[in-house]
């Protein structure tokens, strides 16, 4: 049995059910185990590297071989790029290895092994016997069988196989999980002679099936408990969400992690820091930067060398060039980037960086360059995103303003669940506030245009009914259930009907324009159907970001306000989170019972949120998330959700549901606003953005 030191309950409850079973003497399986300690992912202070039993890095190729995707069609970088274990994975890799040297030293020609989250199926002890006894008495290739999977989950598209009989069959690839085997002391050995393991072990094994006489039982005789969560973490759902693959909810368990910890990167002005700070984001960092200080608490925690840290990367942070020298004596480890604008470009501040560290691990790195890519994953020994490496203007060090606490008026309640991403700060840094900057002139309101509608009405001249839906949505969205009223406003409804998709319909508006920052405000009144969500907010995917005002009907008296945000440019395909990092604002009124003003101010450093011109929540930088920094479209929508939680159960009663929406504004940053089919934008007073909710 392999169980870990820190789970003593699972060791409990695996000891029941060895005691279920008996052998041929009625002996309990108890008294035949042996409890083997777990290798501890949590005991890794970094990355493991490559050694004899565990290379960490395998391929999409190495995945596809194993779970092919007849859909999808990567290109021959994604099969190739490198993926990175997680250190659960090597982990459980190394636990199980372990297992194969003590049986091939032992004396015993076979072993059960098995993992501490299993349950045996009643007719376990039946079935077991009788595949046995029909390898035993078949001889020949099946008399000496290495491995017998007794546990195991088939591909989804089947795995390939051949039938040798009505107990066993014979599988050329295809079985996932190592949770219950029998493995002979002749198959340890092999095993252990075809290491280094490369990638997730029960991935790996598939690969050695042509090197192993391996058959499995014709149904899994030992099942895996669904009532104790998987201490595993999984490092190829990254990758397959980007093929498309699995869908956003499943590549939000992102828990790939930067190989080396921490990075630190110095550079002139202009020498394309930010462009730099970006690209880390998308290699899973967290990355600090373009600041002149840091904030208290964080500067100490990096001069101490804590691991409690928010940051693994810091970019162009001016109180940090002062101590490169202790940064580099504190973490010997670290990664250190010099940028430089071109090859030919010669920087006396760069020289002096180099000669400060000249010892440390240093490149030199033009962001700008065809190569950037190769130079700086081959330095940080990580995979390069599937898209260009980003190229931003510089921001320059901006100041920092210690962060506030959010205003008396926003009465918050406990923290919802968070996505666990590189881009969210983790809930348990709990006196973490974020990082406040001081504001540009860039970002004054003198420097905001209206976006011009028709100010009487609204008008599908400026939206485009949704006529989609996505995963959450219980309904269809149609055009017919946007009812536009005599007084510029409109009604939306949630229905009961057969769609064929969806048994519900309901109604959604997108805005034809695309905003980057601005203050964007509607007045509504919400729906207040349990079940029935009422949203205002921006969204953009290619890199998925949004900013969401949204009303549950079983709580019209709450706000919540959500941020989700992924690194990139246009185009890169980080679509990671379903739950963003919500929170939720007591409004002190009912907002299914009349029209109220909700509005989102959005700047490049802060975000703030306000009901009837009180501003009621605000986020500055990684608080928890970045600030959003492309463009989005405007969406307003009433739905129901597939999440109980989220809304309340639908209660089917209360159908027809609606809300009414009486006018959206949008100011915007002029040269941040952005049309379909190139439509000018006339400039005026104050005007509504025609058009309704999605």
């Amino acid at each position: 049995m392999i169980n870990l030191d820190r789970q003593p309950n699972r060791w409990s409850r695996v000891k029941s059910e060895l005691r279920r079973v008996r052998d041929r003497y009625g002996k309990e399986l108890l008294r035949l185990a042996e409890r083997h300690t777990a290798v501890d992912a949590r005991k890794f202070l970094q990355d493991p590297p490559r050694d004899a039993d565990v290379d960490p890095f395998y391929t999409l190729a190495d995945q596809l071989f194993v779970e092919p995707q007849p859909r999808t069609l990567p290109t021959r970088f994604e099969l190739e790029a490198p993926i990175r274990m997680s250190r659960a994975e090597v982990a459980v890799a190394k636990s199980h290895i372990e297992v194969w040297r003590h049986i091939a030293r032992g004396a015993q020609s076979h072993a059960l092994i098995l993992e501490d989250d299993v349950w045996f199926h009643p007719g376990f002890a039946r079935q077991l016997d009788q595949a046995w006894s029909f390898i035993s008495n078949a001889g020949g290739e099946h008399g000496d069988v290495d491995v017998l999977y007794v546990s195991y989950m088939e591909s989804k598209n089947g795995a390939p196989k051949s039938f040798t009989s009505s107990y066993v069959f014979r599988p050329e690839r295809g079985l996932w999980n190592l949770s219950g085997y029998i493995l002979s002391r002749q198959g340890a050995e092999k095993l252990l002679r075809l290491l280094p393991c490369r990638g997730p072990v029960d991935l790996w094994i598939n690969h050695q099936f042509n090197a192993l006489n391996v058959v499995a039982t014709t149904r899994a005789l030992i099942g895996q408990r669904r009532d104790t969560a998987s201490t595993n973490s999984y490092s190829i759902l990254p990758t397959l969400s980007k093929i498309g693959a699995i869908d956003s909810e499943g590549a939000a368990l992102f828990n790939a992690r930067p190989p080396q910890l921490p990075v630190f990167a110095f550079g002139p002005a202009n020498s394309g820091q930010s462009s730099l700070a970006m690209a880390l984001s998308m290699l899973g960092y967290r990355c600090c930067s373009d600041l002149v200080g840091l904030p208290i608490q964080e500067l100490k925690r990096l001069r101490e060398g804590s691991a409690d840290r928010v940051f693994g990367a810091y970019v162009n942070v001016g109180c940090l060039e002062s101590m490169i020298e202790d940064l580099w004596r504190r973490y010997p480890q670290a990664k250190f980037i010099v940028t430089r604008p071109s090859a030919n470009f010669s920087s006396q501040a760069v020289e002096a960086i180099l000669a400060r560290i000249g010892g440390a691990d240093i490149i030199e790195l033009d962001p700008g360059a065809v190569d950037a890519w190769r130079i700086l994953c081959e330095h940080l020994r990580c995979a390069p995103p599937l898209c260009p490496f980003p190229s931003m203007a510089d921001l320059g060090q901006r100041h920092v303003i210690e962060a506030c606490e959010q205003p008396a008026p926003a009465r918050r309640r406990a923290t919802p669940k968070r996505d666990r991403s590189p881009w969210v700060v983790d809930p348990d840094h709990g006196a973490w506030l974020g990082i406040r900057v001081a504001s540009s002139p860039a970002e004054g309101e003198e420097n905001w245009v209206q976006v011009e509608g028709d100010a009487a009405r609204l008008s599908p001249v400026d939206w485009s009914a949704r006529t989609d839906t996505f995963t959450g949505n219980l309904a269809l969205f149609r055009p017919s259930n946007v009812e536009y009223d005599d007084v510029g406003g409109a009604t939306i409804y949630v229905r009961q009907e057969n769609l064929g998709a969806r048994q519900f319909s309901a109604g959604a508006l997108s805005s034809h324009a695309e905003h980057c920052f601005g203050r964007f405000e509607a007045t509504f009144q919400a729906s207040n159907a349990p079940g029935v969500v009422t949203g205002f907010f921006l969204h953009r995917n290619s890199p998925h970001q949004e900013i969401d005002i949204e009303i549950a009907g079983n709580l019209p008296n709450r706000l919540l306000v959500n941020v989700f945000y992924n690194p990139g440019g246009p185009g890169a395909k980080f679509d990671y989170g379903y739950r963003g990092s919500p929170s939720y604002i007591e409004l002190g009124f009912d907002a299914s019972k009349g029209l109220h003003r909700y509005a989102i101010e959005w700047t490049p450093s802060e975000i703030r949120w306000f009901v009837d011109d009180l501003l009621v929540h605000r986020r500055v930088l990684w608080d928890p998330t970045p600030i959003p920094h492309l463009p989005m479209k405007l969406h307003f929508n009433t739905w129901p959700s597939r999440a109980s939680q989220l809304a309340g159960r639908l209660n089917t009663r209360r159908l027809p549901a609606m809300a009414q929406v009486q006018s959206i504004r949008a100011r915007a940053h002029g040269p941040s606003v952005f049309r379909q089919n190139s439509k000018v934008l006339r400039m005026s007073g104050e005007t509504v953005i025609n058009g309704v909710p999605r």
